[in-house]
């Protein structure tokens, strides 16, 4: 297993250089793992990402390099101390500065090619010539990522950095050709457009933005109608509206945009209309850290809109769960009615996988929306066992269908009634009885019967799981793990299995309350022995799971 970090300020195309990198190191055959750290401005400051290959499955970043590739001096010098003993950096033979290094003249060729921006393209030539690859995709890779007019000088520049070093590592991939690459953004869009998403509103904001790029891209050929709205507010109750009008509707932003869809979340909760909500966290509060990660809005999802009403918070833990659990949050929805959030955050939503190609019989059929039963006397809130009313579309049929953010009555008619206002209330949290059924408990890892027992939830899967892994290989106390999708309402037989037959349960989150623990102490009573928080804004990974445990 290898693994590279290419450096460099903001504009010097970075992202192009890594996702043409990625894309070869796949078509050879190897798994690919890519972490994206991206300053929030366009030009200046320090941008890096770090891709992780090999021929095993790969399910969180390292920082532990056998490769340092440097555009300019400042990533020499914020990252040359995680070089493995044996590692090399990559750079411009003009960079200064007192270090070995494979120097190719990036600049100078640059500039007889008559753009420096081809730098990244000599590198990666070289790079992928260190690592045994050969050139046969280069070409066909380049073109989807430059344009027509710059393609010739880049592919010249590539093959001019291939053939400027000695290979250093034979190439040994081949088990994941058939396998794909994407991003946890695009992931979470086509399990919405395998669901059969039809309509999709949001206004950009990082870390959600790429979700409706995406989706104004490729949606079209599954008929999706994409509206990039004003606003929050507007982009919420769009997709209600939609969803009222009887088709599949979503949205996706970030927490401060979260922050200005509470009312319509109330809304949705109210009126009974199914809404998919996806919340692709980054620091708060306020602006906070626009293009960092965190995990500091779980508390807020759960409780977010005045009043109580039914909701099912989903976290999305890794490439493969984005798309089976982004499908399943718009049955559930419209099976019960209710809004459904899906909790991601820029690590996911950023970084690259390679996947299995996904299965769409796995994809639950939908939910019936339009109520099959004859009745002249159509009540839209009809006070129901399971707490579920008849649905139909408005304009279809001799009904009257009505929806009214105030209480109401079982035909939707304004009400002050202390009775029928205990009634209404009654009705949609009986949903939650039918909801806790659908639960899935969290994914249990490491050894059957552990001593020491980990919980986390969403996007920290993978660093747990390869921390699990090494804790095993290296301690005589036995790990395991449980990590949460469904978090809200929270499964609790396999955490309440477990805690009463381990020593120590430790908690890791990315944010500096330990909102999970809380949440389970809340739920079950179960205390946690002990934290590991991160709330810097950089995703933890599996090697500082392990170090920081030590300390325990």
């Amino acid at each position: 297993m290898f693994n590279i970090l290419i450096g460099g300020a903001a504009g010097q195309g970075i992202d192009t250089t890594v996702s043409i990198l990625e894309k070869a190191f796949k078509r050879s055959g190897y798994f690919v793992y890519t972490l994206r750290d991206f300053m929030s401005r366009i030009r200046g400051g320090h941008n890096f990402m770090i891709i992780r290959f090999g021929n095993d499955v790969i399910t969180s970043h390292s920082s532990k390099l056998d490769g340092l590739i440097a555009l300019n001096e400042e990533t020499v010098d914020l990252h040359r101390d995680k070089l493995k003993e044996d590692g090399f950096i990559l750079c411009d033979s003009s960079l200064k500065g007192n270090f070995d290094a494979i120097r190719i003249a990036m600049s100078e060729k640059a500039k007889d090619l008559g753009n420096p921006r081809v730098t990244g393209s000599i590198s990666v030539g070289a790079i992928l010539k260190i690592f045994g690859v050969n050139l046969d995709n280069i070409d066909d890779i380049m073109k989807a990522y430059i344009k027509k007019d710059y393609l010739e000088i880049n592919q010249e520049a590539a093959r001019f950095g291939y053939d400027s070093v000695d290979t250093k590592y034979p190439h040994t991939g081949g088990r994941f050709k058939d396998h794909m690459l994407i991003n946890g953004n695009q992931a979470l869009a086509l399990g919405a457009i395998a669901a059969g998403l039809k309509f999709y509103s949001a206004y950009p904001m990082s870390p959600s933005t790429s979700i409706m790029e995406y989706l104004s891209r490729h949606g079209v050929l599954a008929g999706v109608v994409m509206e990039q709205a004003e606003d929050e507010i507007a982009a919420i109750n769009m997709s209600i509206g939609a969803s009222y009008a009887g088709v599949r509707a979503m949205t996706a932003t970030s927490g401060g945009g979260f922050s200005l869809m509470v009312e319509a979340l109330g809304l949705s909760g109210m009126t009974e209309i199914p809404v998919v909500i996806a919340n692709v966290q980054r620091p708060g509060p306020a602006t906070g850290l626009p293009t960092r990660t965190e995990q500091g809005d779980l508390k807020f999802a759960i409780h977010a809109a005045q009043g109580e009403f039914p909701r099912m918070v989903i976290a999305l833990r890794n490439h493969t769960d984005a798309f089976y659990q982004t499908a399943r949050a718009f049955h559930i929805a419209d099976k019960y009615q209710i809004p459904v959030i899906l909790l991601s955050d820029q690590y996911l939503g950023d970084s690259t996988s390679t996947v299995q190609m996904y299965d769409m019989s796995e994809i639950i059929s939908r939910a019936p929306i339009v109520s099959t039963e004859e009745d002249s006397d159509y009540l839209r809130y009809r006070i129901t066992d399971d707490g579920i009313s008849p649905r139909r579309i408005p304009g279809k049929g001799n009904y009257f269908v009505t929806a009214d953010s105030d209480e109401h009555d079982e035909y939707g008619s304004i009400t002050e009634s202390a009775n029928v206002r205990r009634n209404m209330v009654d009705k949609r949290m009986r949903k939650l009885d039918g909801l806790i059924e659908e639960l899935e408990e969290p994914e249990y890892i490491g050894e059957a019967d552990c001593d020491i027992l980990l919980v986390g939830w969403g996007s920290t899967y993978g660093p747990i799981k390869e921390a699990v892994k090494t804790l095993n290989a290296e301690n005589e106390n036995k790990y395991g793990a449980l990590v949460f999708g469904d978090i809200y309402p929270l499964p609790t037989r396999l955490l309440t299995e477990k805690a009463g037959k381990v020593k120590m349960i430790i908690n890791i989150e990315q944010n500096a309350t330990g909102q999970l623990a809380g949440l389970i102490r809340e739920t079950t009573g179960i205390q946690c022995s002990s934290s590991i928080l991160k709330y810097d804004g950089r995703q933890i990974s599996g090697e500082e799971i392990v170090d920081r445990l030590k300390n325990i």
